[in-house]
């Protein structure tokens, strides 16, 4: 696939953070205005074939809570890294106000031990040896950017 052509939004693959909700407004809103330029997702959550390095130069059209789309990003880089292995670079350039890998990783494993989190994928084991899928993303200037349509729950 040519990755310098503007594809049509319509076919891109749609970028989920989080669930729709509060969360995902204030994932959202930091990817609009910057401050989010990574993110990260259990190994568990990808198909077994899944090979990393395929993902860079990829496209995700963002959606909001209402299933809008936002704006298109473009990942940079992709590494799959322990869970204790997960930098504080990482974890601040999630953009979600964590100081250090330590707070990134409490407030994920809250995630991903969430109640909606289980329901979706099921009940993990996470330990130190937890594979994570640490993404880096820009977004895609040749596409419009949308402002975001706020959650009414």
């Amino acid at each position: 696939m040519n990755r310098d052509a503007a594809e049509p939004i319509s076919e891109l693959p749609r970028g989920e953070f989080a669930f729709p909700g509060p969360l995902r407004d204030a994932l959202v809103n930091a990817i609009l205005d910057g401050t989010k330029t990574a993110t990260a997702s259990l190994l568990a959550e990808y198909p077994n074939d899944y090979q990393p390095h395929e993902e860079v130069g990829a496209l995700e059209a963002v959606l909001d809570s209402h299933d809008n789309v936002v704006c298109v990003i473009r990942t940079t880089e992709v590494q799959i890294y322990r869970l204790a292995d997960v930098s504080d670079e990482h974890a601040i350039a999630e953009g979600e106000g964590y100081a250090d890998a330590n707070e990134w990783r409490i407030g994920h494993e809250q995630y991903w031990r969430s109640p909606e989190f289980v329901e979706y994928i099921g009940e993990l084991d996470i330990d130190d040896n937890t594979q994570v899928v640490c993404q880096r993303f820009t977004v895609d200037e040749r596409y419009p950017i949308r402002a975001l349509e706020p959650w009414r729950g």
